[in-house]
């Protein structure tokens, strides 16, 4: 794995030397974008909108735009200038429950590594995390922009989590919602039961990206020239039925799956 960040994590006065690496990948297809007509590739350009030609990435530079038109031209040490500090240091703020942070708030995975110098303080730090139960929450600098984040432990490695600040989170005041009136008691009650009756003890390794895996059986059936027939998609009418009979079917439909896998 190559390390997209370098620095060190400031827990109180300790100073922990770390890398930080991608902690996820894709499992999707790598499709490449042709033009319809010939099949040829379609590449992207970055090209000077004032000779037409294209720039390479060694020449390009950020700026930003006065109200004059004008720019102001940033270097990669301007953006280090602005915040020396948060540009090299994950800093924890504090520590907080995890399952106080909504789902909605989490973005990507990385792996915090320790600098060889950094060993003995990183995994006191991972041990103290993973028997409080915690999480540190942290900001920092990556890419040019600051980063709110979680530092959670498991139990072999710190995870740095990004999570998205309060003002990225779109209010739902323009939403279409259903008072809680609109639930009767009864159809509660099953519903509960119905999602009682298919708990499970989380397993990620249940769960595996077939789509990817039907596209590419696809992909291959077309390469040989067969046409696969179209699945016949089952739709469910709503109003055809309740909401009470619904669940009661949708109960004995698992009580049934349940006593099968028995």
């Amino acid at each position: 794995m190559r390390a997209i960040w370098t620095g060190a994590i400031g827990f109180g006065l300790v100073n922990i030397p770390v890398k930080l690496y991608s902690a996820t990948e894709t499992s999707s297809l790598d499709l490449d974008m042709l033009d319809k007509k010939d099949n040829a590739n379609i590449h992207f350009k970055r090209v000077n909108e004032k000779t037409g030609k294209e720039v390479k990435w060694e020449n390009i530079v950020k700026g930003f735009k006065l109200p004059n038109d004008k720019y102001v031209v940033l270097t990669d040490k301007d953006f280090e200038k602005a915040s020396a500090k948060k540009t090299r240091s994950i800093d924890i703020a504090n520590f907080v429950k995890e399952e106080e942070i909504e789902s909605m708030y989490y973005e990507s995975p990385y792996y915090l590594e320790p600098d060889k110098s950094g060993v003995r303080a990183y995994a006191l730090l991972r041990e103290a995390l993973l028997k409080t139960g915690k999480v540190g929450v942290a900001t920092f600098v990556l890419r040019n922009k600051e980063v709110l984040a979680i530092l959670r432990a498991n139990e072999k490695v710190i995870v740095l989590n990004r999570i998205r600040f309060e003002e990225e989170i779109r209010d739902t005041a323009d939403l279409s919602l259903p008072p809680k009136s609109a639930v009767k008691a009864p159809e509660l009650k099953m519903a509960i039961t119905l999602i009682d009756q298919l708990t499970q003890k989380f397993d990620i390794k249940k769960y595996k990206d077939t789509y990817s895996a039907d596209l590419m059986k696809l992909i291959k059936a077309k390469a040989k020239g067969i046409k696969l027939k179209e699945p016949a998609l089952k739709v469910v009418h709503s109003k055809s039925k309740d909401i009470m009979s619904q669940l009661r079917e949708s109960l004995n439909n698992s009580t049934t799956r349940q006593r099968k896998a028995s």
